[in-house]
């Protein structure tokens, strides 16, 4: 069985007439993860209950009660959404203990609709919001996880393992969660599409926050069909890009160096198919990520303290994780916690400056995003989403050299990442943003890119490239 090119509508298609069950597809996924997890360490909970799940599906297709389109299809949840019946850690021993009371609100919507949650994917500890020097897809828990195609490359993060085991075809589809990078980038280094939607779209409800201000979560897929099905599912709404033709479509070119070869072939492909290409710069980058970050580490005191307080049996409070880590053999073995000291002393959100930074950060980054549109007529904006894969270093943590996420995270506005190419044996992946609310133009858009640019290739495991 082909799991790495084979698309949702095909196994739907196959499982409708009788070729394949929900419970030899989960079987195959559980035989893949058994063979090729040990290389990547992307998951850190199996859920026991899979085959069981898988059988319920087949029951209900059998009896013609099929739920929609997720359902039978096996899927990984990132470490940080809330499941009643698997531990939810952040990456964190403090919270292995015990599990959430409930199920986040997305995780039901899934059940609801028939999916099979084969566990959950290991993440950059506390979503990479711990350490000045982290290394992207660490945790204490889950260890680090390699990238697929080189596999002493990283991650990048912070849904690392999310990201990580659909490259490697470990499940059909996954859920990562995004603050400022944590989808797009991910999906970019690991040759994936991803999708960050815009802030509400998806219910954050029972996710560990960093910022309710710009957490989402959304899908990581191998095509973009799919993460528009789940996106769909996780929204309540229809996603499912319409045919598009690039024809005449006005996209402003963001143009960020470090990826020269494939950036070109990029331009090529929208020009050659007719899109209508405008350059375009974003100013005041500087200034937004100051101000983001000052907001972010209120906002994280804030809201993690209203997290933890969900969570009885482990520390509840900021302070308390910090004294935990503190004490703790493993959690500060690779790194610090240097931003948990910050936001101990961070200011209330009541208080007037930090009111001011997070309006001006989120009207900048709207106004970015917006008046490029307007003056332009765009359809969209297009910019390198990552540079190649850095070696993962625990000593200098990550390498970091192009990101193009900022705006559209601060905005609270739709981006998605395509692969658009390879620089030697690492993907680069292209992203598609556009103004609040416009997730279905650039998926379809993304879509027809994706047709047209054939860029994806299944990852080798190679064990080094120098």
């Amino acid at each position: 069985m082909n799991l790495d090119g084979a698309t949702i509508p095909d196994l739907q298609a196959r499982m409708a007439d009788g070729a394949l069950t929900s419970v030899r597809l989960t079987e195959a996924y559980l035989e893949r993860i058994r063979e090729l997890e040990p290389k990547v360490s992307s998951i850190v909970f199996l859920d026991p209950t899979a085959p069981a799940q898988a059988e319920a599906s087949d029951e209900r297709r059998r009896t013609g009660r099929v739920l929609g389109p997720l359902d039978g299809i096996p899927l990984l949840l990132k470490d940080n959404i809330d499941t009643h019946d698997m531990p939810t850690t952040a990456g964190s021993r403090a919270l292995l203990g015990v599990n959430p009371q409930q199920d986040a609100p997305l995780a039901r919507r899934l059940r609801d609709a028939g999916a099979v949650i084969l566990g959950k994917a290991n993440l950059s500890e506390w979503a990479n919001f711990r350490s000045t020097k982290s290394t992207s897809g660490w945790s204490a828990v889950g260890g680090q996880t390699n990238n697929p195609y080189v596999l002493d490359r990283n991650p990048s993060g912070s849904s690392s393992g999310s990201a990580v085991a659909v490259a490697a075809a470990l499940a059909q589809v996954s859920i990562g969660t995004e603050t400022d990078g944590s989808i797009v980038s991910p999906a970019g280094a690991n040759g994936i599409v991803g999708i960050k939607p815009s802030l509400g779209v998806v219910n954050a409800e029972g996710i560990v926050p960093v910022s309710h201000e710009q957490d989402t979560a959304g899908p990581f897929a191998r095509h973009v069909v799919d993460a528009a099905i789940t996106l769909s599912v996780l929204a309540g709404r229809d996603y499912m890009p319409a045919s598009m033709s690039l024809r005449g479509k006005r996209i402003g070119v963001w143009t960020i160096a470090g990826v020269e070869e494939v950036w070109q072939h990029t331009v090529d492909t929208l020009r050659a198919a007719g899109a209508v290409l405008v350059d375009v710069a974003m100013p005041d980058l500087d200034e937004l990520g100051g101000l983001e970050w000052s907001a972010l580490v209120a906002e994280f005191k804030h809201d993690l303290n209203a997290y933890l307080a969900t969570r009885p049996g482990g520390p509840q409070t900021l302070d308390e994780l910090i004294a935990f880590n503190e004490d703790d053999p493993v959690e500060l073995s690779e790194f610090g916690q240097e931003l948990f000291y910050q936001a101990q002393t961070a200011p209330p959100l009541t208080d007037a400056t930090y009111r001011r930074q997070r309006a001006t950060a989120t009207d900048l980054a709207r106004h970015l995003i917006d008046d490029l549109v307007a003056d332009h007529q765009l359809d969209a904006i297009i910019a390198p989403t990552n540079s190649p894969a850095w070696p993962t270093d625990h000593v200098r943590g990550d390498g970091y050299e192009i990101s193009s996420s900022t705006p559209a995270a601060v905005a609270g506005y739709p981006s998605i990442t395509v692969p658009a190419g390879f620089d030697g044996p690492l993907p680069v992946g292209v992203s598609f943003m556009a103004g609040k609310d416009k997730d279905a133009e650039v998926i379809a858009l993304a879509a027809a890119f994706e047709r047209l640019a054939d860029a994806r290739r299944a990852p080798r495991f190679l064990p080094t490239h120098q």
